[in-house]
């Protein structure tokens, strides 16, 4: 498909936010240079924010605004419109101190209310951009301050969001969920999960829900398995202090893949609201066979990354990058097979996989459906059909592809195995918008649909916590894999005793 043949364009409508205050904790960090800032600048350009917004950035570090607004100036995208930057940076100021302080917030309670004052701002977004062990501190002394809830001084409302990940384990997550429960209501709670600002990750609701075609076999007597892939080239470069203690189950399978998980999966929603759609998310989650000492022995695999080769560039072991202990058992590849017992996906199985230091970058879902009953080409036999597939595309390139049988052309009845792609770039001229954009966006128009609720959050840990004791518990069971390969034999292991295969890039 290289183009959008359609006889109009419908539009849900857009609110555009109330004029109100953004408080970036972290501000001068990594996230808030690559992402943050970039995002509103896009937003802005394109006339998605109000003509009133101001931006505080918060940090530990010592800066003047005029400081802050130069740092950020080299964190624009350099094609950027210059107008629309300097626009964007006008707004910003900086407040550096000790974010653990009760003073600083007492500084931040009357900076926020002179600038509610000069620019009749509505609402507050704080949003925590900090490592995870800042956020209890933070939250509390927000709600010390007197920040958490509206206030008389201009405020109708105050919204937090909060980054992954949320809690290291089902414990963690409800103690986590307890604290911020005690200050902010859960209407006020957005927890990010960056994957769901993706473009194709929204569009798996647009494409289910939106059309007839699918829908009626999107169930166990028509998908044979679903496949769920996040591959990586990188590894664990500047963050082996964080990873080290996360792993790859906490970094990728907690957040990004059970959310996709749930979208594949969920019941269709009564309306596209955020419970409603999140009630049928937390639905998959609850449905999930549990992980019991059988399964977790043959379907499950961990892994860790081997010295090898990326693109013909030789590549260190895990073991070996700095600031990794040599001994470390932490996996950077896990696989498993997983199931749902409700009435639609009975008896099919999800296959989920993701790693470091894999053989190429990608991060999609693909649904196979089964193959035909019978094959009336004969002597043809139905098994060498090949049978449709249905991929998602999250990265590098948002796409949609179709996979079947066509007749290759000529006098001879020759069948081909063909791909019908929807490729975003193509058919709508430019790639698709940084995800930050449309969560940022969300958060100031108080839209929670693509943000996790506390119980999802929480579900998803569940499903978890056995493959984490199993890790935490028996360091003998970690495989190795080599870099540049497509993990460990176990992995491939898990997929050929169904009589099935991993899909080959």
């Amino acid at each position: 498909m290289t183009g959008v043949s359609t006889k109009e364009e419908l539009c849900l409508a857009e609110k555009i936010p109330d004029p109100c205050a953004i408080v970036i904790f972290g501000a001068s960090g990594d996230l808030a240079k690559r992402k943050l800032l970039p995002s509103l600048l896009q937003l802005q350009a394109a006339g998605a924010l109000p003509a009133q917004y101001r931006v505080i950035g918060a940090g530990r570090t010592p800066l003047t605004d005029a400081e802050y607004r130069e740092a950020m100036r080299a964190a624009l995208p350099p094609g950027a419109d210059a107008a629309q930057a300097e626009n964007l940076l006008g707004r910003l100021s900086y407040l550096g101190g000790d974010l653990a302080a009760p003073d600083f917030y007492r500084e931040l309670k009357e900076k926020l209310g002179a600038l509610s004052r000069d620019y009749d701002l509505k609402g507050r977004l704080f949003y925590l951009s900090t490592p995870p062990q800042a956020y209890p501190g933070i939250i509390e002394q927000l709600a010390l301050a007197g920040l958490s809830r509206p206030d008389g001084e201009g405020a109708a409302w105050v919204r937090a969001v909060i980054e992954k990940p949320f809690g290291t384990d089902l414990a963690g997550a409800r103690a986590l969920n307890a604290l911020v429960h005690k200050y902010f209501s859960e209407k006020q709670v957005y927890r990010i999960d960056h994957y769901l600002g993706k473009e194709t990750v929204q569009n798996i609701l647009m494409f289910r829900f939106a059309n007839t075609l699918f829908e009626p076999a999107w169930n166990r007597n028509n998908i044979d398995h679903v496949q769920i892939t996040s591959a990586e080239t990188l590894g664990v470069e500047h963050r082996a202090g964080y990873y080290d203690k996360a792993g790859v189950l906490r970094d990728m399978f907690q957040n990004h893949l059970l959310q996709l998980l749930a979208m594949i999966a969920m019941e269709p929603p009564t309306r596209f609201e955020a419970d409603a759609v999140r009630d049928k998310k937390v639905d998959v989650f609850k449905a999930v066979k549990p992980f019991g000492e059988r399964e977790l022995r043959e379907n499950f695999v961990r892994a860790q990354y081997a010295a090898g080769a990326i693109d013909g560039e030789p590549a260190a072991a895990y073991r070996d990058e700095p600031g990794v202990p040599a001994d470390s058992s932490t996996p950077t590849f896990a696989a498993l097979k997983l199931e749902i017992d409700n009435w639609r996906w009975q008896g099919v199985p999800f296959y989920i996989r993701s790693g470091k230091r894999l053989g190429a970058r990608l991060t999609e879902i693909a649904v196979h459906f089964k193959n035909v009953p019978v094959s009336i080409f004969k002597p043809l036999p139905a098994e060498q059909l090949c049978a449709n597939v249905l991929r998602f595309r999250i990265q590098p390139e948002e796409a949609i592809t179709i996979r079947f049988e066509a007749k290759k052309p000529g006098p001879k009845l020759c069948i081909s195995t063909v791909n019908m792609e929807f490729n975003y770039r193509e058919s709508f001229g430019a790639p698709p918008p940084e995800s930050y954009g449309r969560l940022f966006l969300d958060a100031m128009a108080g839209d929670q649909t693509i943000f996790a609720r506390a119980d999802g959050v929480e579900e998803s840990w569940n499903i978890l916590e056995p493959m984490l004791a199993r890790a935490a518990a028996d360091g003998n069971g970690l495989a190795f894999y080599p870099a540049g390969g497509w993990g460990p034999a176990e992995s491939a292991a898990l997929m050929t005793r169904d009589g099935r295969e991993w899909d080959t890039v």
